[in-house]
């Protein structure tokens, strides 16, 4: 049983409903990096592998979640990445005194 592996799995896979959700409701992409999503499912596929050739316990459960949520965030990349930028509202800055530069 590993118990911590399954509290850090769960831990860390709590961001990719959230990201994808994210991603979702704003249905853009900008500061997303699809490399560091490839990593982090090569990295999925390491521990289900691992799992299922040395350990095969409960825990391959949470990895499995964990990748389908990383691939839903990157079918939604993929969706999305042709919208643009959303427009921040850019307010007018006034410089009410002069600083002298020594």
């Amino acid at each position: 049983m590993s118990l911590l592996e399954a509290g850090m799995m769960a831990s860390f896979g709590l961001s990719w409903p959230i990201a994808a959700y994210k991603t979702y409701k704003c249905k853009c992409v900008h500061g997303k990096s699809l490399t560091f999503s490839y990593l982090i499912l090569f990295g999925y596929i390491c521990g289900i592998l691992n799992k299922l050739l040395h350990n095969n316990d409960y825990v391959i459960w949470i990895y499995y979640a964990n990748a389908a949520f990383l691939l839903i965030d990157m079918f939604l990349y993929y969706r999305y990445k042709n919208n643009p930028v959303p427009k921040t509202a850019e307010l007018p800055i006034e410089i009410n005194e002069e600083v002298e530069i020594d």
